[in-house]
């Protein structure tokens, strides 16, 4: 197994990202190598842990303008880049990343080594296809969830022509530019520090295994690996009754109406406020972050429901 590190210097003076940068090594079991898996850590450590999961292709920097105001509220925040992103090592060959693999990496760093109880889940993305399935594996640790533009799609359902567009342009375009990635997902214009950000984890192609594996690993097929693992999480989450919230993005064409199943099938979902939220595109943490501050303080007991 080859591991890759972005050098430290990517990461300097990035705008709106002033956050010190915590570790932990994760085992590969028959290997003896470790996986380094950064994560952000922001507020009191006795405040309620507010877990911020992102997707592909972005990483924490995803969540720089919700993780101030939810510390400065009290939360304890905790923002990790999943393996392949962001400042956590990259593996090089596609093949080195599974959906089981990243369940359980993510599994380890939050459970195993940070300890993590009472957590209220902020899932967009992949960071909900494998947050929903922690939730799902570990329900004891979770005490409310929010889901934005994010599925936990099991062979049963029909993709969006969205998805598959990008899973064709994902697996086959001689370059992926992770900015422009990000500025198509998102209604507002980012500047171009803020591109530039997004690109830092990916100094060349080399780097970028992990952005081009998470397509592909989408269980779109009933016999697609990851699609029995999941529909066993759908039973699962039947017995989730702690809050369910979901705010999606209305301009999100790949994943709007996913929302639909998790409002009928999940009890915690019964009586929550869901909403589409308006002029929001995928990247709904670059649209509407005050919204979903608001929305996760008043989930902790910490606010009105007010936009911050």
């Amino acid at each position: 197994m080859t591991i890759l590190r972005t050098p430290d210097a990517r990461f300097d003076d990035l705008v709106d990202y002033p956050f010190v940068p915590n570790y932990v090594e994760l085992e590969e079991e028959g290997t003896g190598e470790s996986i380094r898996m950064h994560y952000v850590r922001e507020g009191p450590v006795d405040g309620p842990v507010v877990l911020l999961l992102h997707g592909e292709p972005s990483w924490s920097y995803l969540y720089r303008h919700m993780i101030p105001p939810l510390a400065a509220a009290g939360c304890s925040v905790i923002a990790p880049d999943l393996v392949g992103f962001g400042r956590s090592d990259k593996l090089t060959g596609r093949s080195a990343y599974t959906y089981t693999k990243h369940v359980a990496w993510t599994a380890s760093a939050l459970f195993t080594h940070l300890g993590l109880e009472k957590v209220t889940l902020f899932c967009q993305d992949w960071g909900g296809l494998i947050g929903l399935r922690l939730v799902a594996e570990h329900r004891e640790r979770f005490q409310a969830v929010l889901a934005s533009n994010t599925a936990l799609p099991d062979g049963t359902a029909p993709i969006s022509q969205a998805f598959l567009d990008w899973l064709e342009f994902s697996q086959n375009a001689p370059d992926l530019d992770v900015g422009a990635i990000l500025q198509l997902g998102s209604s507002r214009t980012l500047t171009e520090r803020e591109l530039e950000a997004y690109r830092a984890p990916f100094p060349d192609e080399r780097f970028m295994a992990g952005v081009r594996s998470f397509p592909a690993l989408v269980p779109i097929q009933l016999d697609q690996a990851g699609a029995a693992d999941n529909r066993a999480a759908w039973s699962a989450l039947q017995g989730f009754h702690a809050p369910f919230l979901t705010l999606f993005g209305a301009e999100d064409s790949v994943t709007l109406g996913s929302e639909l199943r998790m409002i009928r099938e999940i009890p915690g979902a019964k009586s929550q406020s869901h909403r589409i939220v308006d002029a929001a595109h995928h990247f709904i943490q670059e649209d509407a972050s005050a919204e979903l501050v608001s929305s996760l303080l008043e989930l902790v007991g910490l606010g009105s429901g007010q936009d911050v």
